[in-house]
Order: structure tokens, then sequence, then C-alpha cells
């Protein structure tokens, strides 16, 4: 029998595609995978170059499988706050939250970006599940007078350095006054679109929201492109490696319904996260208050991983996950995400180990594509754990 090494993904009516799918088209795309039953481009080609480009210039990205679940009605607020634990009532208008939606058993479903457009109008800019029917099905029968809907809107990344450049030439200087985590509403030549200062690098960067995308997606791409060509702008997919090196987590691979919020560090430490204290009772509060009082057998820690460089996670190098053992011992846990990061010139990645072996500087041993081989604990994020890249005050860069 012969194995396919990279086997063709089918094109075909079946699957949804997003709205700038014909747009990123033009680009090259060189590898889709399927996110929100929707095609999306994971990179054109080189992984690293795109890595590169993003961290020294400025690139766009199609995420319209970032599909937005709507919530409006007099009673949105109480249901969207009953939705995910963080407590909403510290979120102005204009403002958006990384989020968790939680399932009874405090396992994680999803974890959007949620938009407050209004006091009782969100959006849940979605990773990779069907957020939409778990929502309709806890709005069924509930009493709360609420539309829920997947609204007809594609959003856009613009992210790197220059992305505030391409900004300000798009939509003039006030695009700076957006602060890191807030939105505002524009009007772009007759295009109705929300941009927010958000981003899945841990780099400078914006994201754009079209509504009305199914008829307006390619003109918003064009203006996009016409707007980034002086800056070099270049056309990427997600780029993992940035994303590891950030500490950001991927929903299916490094959390997901088996996994909990204080396994993955977003309970003790970022007690915010998971608001026990509040006074909504969100669905999962009294599964994941037992779970702080009772704590954890298991973490997810920040590791370097020894041997031949792992690829760029997205490129088709890690299949599956890399299963972690005792040195000499037996398999106690897994790598969920890994690459090898071109500015700290080794493999780093995600392991989910038990508590006791997730001590910083706890010896492992990993079995990666290339064999087994040594692993260490290290904190995590791998690079500017504080943030401070993207949270720059964007005056004082153009100014200077």
């Amino acid at each position: 029998m012969t194995v396919i090494e990279n086997p063709e993904i089918l094109l075909y009516s079946r699957i949804r595609k997003s709205p700038y799918f014909y747009a990123s088209r033009r680009h090259g795309v060189a590898k889709y995978s399927v996110y929100n039953h929707t095609y999306h481009p994971r990179h054109y080609g080189d992984p690293v170059a795109e890595y590169w480009h993003l961290l020294n210039g400025v690139t766009l990205w199609d995420v319209g499988v970032e599909r937005q679940v709507e919530i409006t009605g007099p009673d949105a607020f109480t249901f969207t706050n009953m939705l995910v634990p963080r407590d909403l009532t510290k979120c102005k208008v204009g403002q958006c939250k990384y989020v968790f939606v939680t399932a009874p058993d405090g396992g994680i479903i999803n974890d959007p970006v949620l938009l407050r457009l209004g006091e009782n109008h969100f959006w849940l800019s979605l990773a990779d599940s069907d957020v939409l029917l778990w929502a309709q099905g806890l709005a069924y029968n509930s009493g709360l007078d609420v539309t829920i809907r997947e609204a007809d809107v594609g959003p856009l990344q613009v992210q790197g350095p220059k992305s505030r450049d391409v900004m300000v030439d798009l939509f003039g200087e006030r695009v700076l006054d957006i602060p890191y985590y807030f939105c505002a509403e524009y009007d772009l030549d007759g295009l109705d679109v929300v941009v927010s200062r958000t981003g899945y690098t841990s780099e400078l960067g914006f994201e754009i929201y079209l509504r009305n995308a199914t008829r307006d997606a390619m003109t918003l791409w064009d203006k996009v492109i016409e707007a980034g060509t002086p800056h070099g702008i270049q056309v990427i997919g997600p780029c993992h490696i940035r994303r590891i090196e950030g500490g950001i987590l991927a929903w299916g691979s490094d959390i997901g319904l088996d996994t909990n919020p204080f396994e993955v560090g977003y309970g003790y430490e970022v007690s915010w996260m998971v608001d026990l204290d509040q006074e909504a009772d969100f669905v999962g509060k009294e599964a994941l208050t037992r779970i702080r009082d009772t704590g954890i057998s298991r973490k997810l820690a920040g590791v370097e991983i020894s041997g031949p460089p792992l690829g760029s996670y997205n490129d088709g190098s890690m299949i599956d996950v890399f299963p972690v053992s005792r040195p000499g011992g037996e398999v106690i846990g897994k790598v969920t995400s890994a690459c090898f990061s071109p500015k700290l010139e080794r493999n780093i990645g995600f392991a989910m180990v038990p508590v006791e072996a997730s001590a910083l500087g706890t010896e492992l041993s990993v079995r990666t594509q290339h064999g087994l081989v040594s692993a260490t604990v290290v904190e995590k994020p791998f690079v500017d754990p504080k943030k401070f890249v993207p949270k720059q005050d964007l005056h004082r860069l153009v100014a200077g």
C-alpha cells in the first residue's frame, strides 16, 4: 500500500466558503483546512516566510471562517452573561473580550472574541465549534427574549507592525484612537464595517468585520490590498508559529470540551477569565467552583523540545499529538501544539501533563515525527508575555 503524503482537499459545493474565498484564492493558496464547516486558507507556500513578513511588515488574512453569532433582544445581556464565565458587567459598549463558552461540566465549548456593540447587542467571533446551535438550544424555553442568528459578517485580519499605516490610509488618523481590545464602527466608502484592535498573533494588528459580507467582500478585499500595496502587504494564513510563541491557544488542539479553564491556565492565574464571585449563574459555574476548590490533576505547560526542527504546525508536519513520557518511563501526556521558532531558534510547544510534571525545569521525553527526544518545561508565553507589542500606543508610534 502507498501512503500519499500530501493528499488534496476536495473543493466542492458541500463545504461552505468564506465571503473572501475567491479573493484570497487569487493569491495562491497552497493548503486549505476546514474550520467551522468552511474552507480556510492555511498558508500560501512558505509558512516561515509568512512568519517573518508578519513580524517585519504587514499581512492580510482571510478569516471569514470566524462566523459571528449575533445575540440581540431585550434580554441579550442576561443571556450572554449566562453563556460565558467572564463578568460582562465589566464589558463596556464598544469593548471586546476574549471569553470561554463553557459546558455544564466546565469544559470549553469555544473561545471566541466577544464584541459588545450595544447594551443588548453582542457578536461572538467564533473558534471552530458549533456555538450557534448551542446558544439557540440554551435560549429555547429559557423564558428570555433574545434573537440568536449567524450574522452576514465577514472578518479580515490586518496584522504586523505596519498594519497601523495601512489602517490609517484606509480609515484616517481616528483609527489610532481605538484601544487594545476595543472596537469602533465606520463607513468605508459605503461599506459598513466594525474595526477592532484584536488579532491571532500577539503582534500589532486589527480586525475588520464587514457587514453584508456576501455582497461586499470582494470590494473590501480589494480596498485593503490597494491601501496595503505601498506598505508591502502580503496575504498569508494564520501564523501558528507566532501564536504558539505568544501563548495563544487553539480550540480543538490545546483546548476543547475535554479541558477546563483551570487546566489551561485561565482559572487560578487569570481569575478574571472565570469569575466565580459574580452574581450571574453562568453555565458551568457549579462545576468550575468545584474544580477550583478540589484542584486539577493535569495542566497545560510550555515546553522546549530538542531534536531537529518540528516545522510550522500548519504545514502538515504535526499530523497528530506527540506522546509525552517521563525519561525512560510511561506515557503521561501529550504535546498539543508545537513548532520550530525561527526567532528563538528552538522547538517550542504546549504539553498537557500531570500537575506534578508541569513544574518549571521538569525533564520530559517527547516522541516527535523525528523520534524520541528530550524536552524541558519552561514558562509560557515564550515571547512578550506581557503583550507590550500589541498594546503599543499607536499615536506615539506613528509620530516617532
